[in-house]
């Protein structure tokens, strides 16, 4: 089930495009006020009414499981039953195709990560949400509330469904001391040559640049995601120096937890779950996120603006950030819930603090992925930012060299 997470981001990753290949040039990772694009001008929802016995959902695997998959794993029956509303949902493979699927007008809401949600806003292909119709949301934890990426210009387009951290995992019997920074695997020096791994997608370009915001407070690096050209050959330059350390790049999180298992990885980035899973095979592994901080993600379920049940879809938001619902696919997907009264909910009495759930100072050092565009995310305008699809050709030309 643990794949479940690992699948989807590495598939989320890969088909990042421009913000601007919806419409308006773009949105911001910056800044909740100053996104870089001005949204449609669409109404929210002001009343409930009856629901309209269905709901057509576009979800990442995982996220809505009726016990087809694992019949003790099952939060969509007991919605059904209480509201009337029938859940039906199409799995999407990428953002790109997620966002396809809600343009198409057969849907009612998405499981929109960072990467899709702001194209999704710009074209108008989804709608604000009126949060005082969603009573859960009240228990939705502050820090992801009003997010750049499920946020522009003050109106919310979505309900949290969790977030998780980048982070640098190590062989305990062969690193030492134990790494507190990402120098580990971009120093030039590193003493662990060949033995070092790195996530093999252009979106890894933003763990450089923030090692560099740490390192080279000279380039004036403030936002992970926007880089003008001057920033981005830097972040370029770490890395190609970075890949004379690298023994392999990883997107198979089988394949990383093999790695550090037989010892041909020693160092390197990951996700909590893939070092849960690691360690139960028995491999000597720790994690921590480093003081330069880190990156991460978090998805938002937003509500299509062509949607044919906006009623039920509500009922759905509301459901799926519900302490016991909220609980049950944060564990079962393997990340920290977005609602804090899940911690109370989960079977394991330790997952929101393995995965900490309600530590807003570990958050706050997460950079969460979002879309690089022209229009730079940390609100400058006398530069030029560097846009995925040159992310995208950099990072090629990188790997294939």
């Amino acid at each position: 089930m643990r794949a479940l997470r690992t699948a989807k981001v590495a598939t989320a990753l890969t088909a990042l495009v421009l913000v601007a290949a919806c419409g308006d040039d773009g949105g911001g990772g910056g800044t909740t006020t100053g996104s870089g694009f001005t949204p449609p001008d669409l109404p929210a929802l002001t009343a409930l009414g009856p629901g309209e016995g269905q709901v057509n959902l576009v979800a990442w695997a995982g996220y809505v499981e009726d016990g087809t998959n694992d019949p003790a794993v099952d939060w969509v029956t007991g919605f059904e039953q209480e509201t009337g509303c029938q859940v039906n949902v199409t799995l999407g493979n990428t953002s790109d195709e997620m966002v396809q699927l809600i343009k198409s007008g057969q849907y009612d809401a998405v499981s929109a990560s960072g990467d899709a949600s702001l194209r999704l806003i710009a074209g108008g292909d989804v709608e604000p949400v009126n949060t005082a119709l969603i009573p859960n949301y009240a228990d939705v934890f502050d820090g992801l509330k009003n997010k750049a990426w499920n946020t522009v210009n003050g109106k919310s387009y979505g309900v949290p469904h969790g977030r998780g951290a980048n982070l640098l995992m190590w062989r305990t019997d062969q690193v030492t001391p134990a790494p507190d920074s990402w120098s580990v695997v971009f120093d030039a020096n590193s003493p662990y040559k060949g033995k070092v791994t790195a996530y093999d997608s252009p979106i890894y370009i933003a763990d450089a640049a923030l090692y560099l915001m740490a390192t080279q407070p000279d380039l004036g690096i403030t936002n992970p995601y926007a880089l003008d050209e001057t920033q981005f050959n830097a972040a370029i330059d770490l890395l190609r120096q970075q890949k004379e350390l690298i023994g392999e790049y990883w997107s198979d999180y089988l394949k990383e937890v093999q790695a550090f298992k037989s010892g041909d990885t020693v160092v390197g980035t990951t996700w909590q779950v893939i070092a849960n899973v690691a360690q139960g095979e028995g491999a000597q592994v720790e994690v921590t996120l480093p003081k330069e901080g880190s990156t991460g993600w978090s998805d938002t379920w937003m509500v299509a603006t062509s949607a044919k049940n906006k009623n039920c879809a509500y009922l759905w938001l509301d459901h799926i950030i519900s302490p016991t619902a909220n609980a049950a696919v944060a564990e079962y997907f393997g990340e920290a819930p977005s609602n804090k009264l899940a911690c109370q909910e989960t079977a394991d009495p330790n997952h929101c603090a393995t995965f900490h759930a309600e530590d807003e100072d570990y958050f706050a050092k997460v950079w969460y992925w979002t879309t690089p565009i022209e229009q730079c995310l940390d609100g400058r305008t006398d530069v030029t930012c560097k846009n995925y699809a040159e992310w995208t050709q950099a990072w090629s030309s990188l790997r294939n060299a």
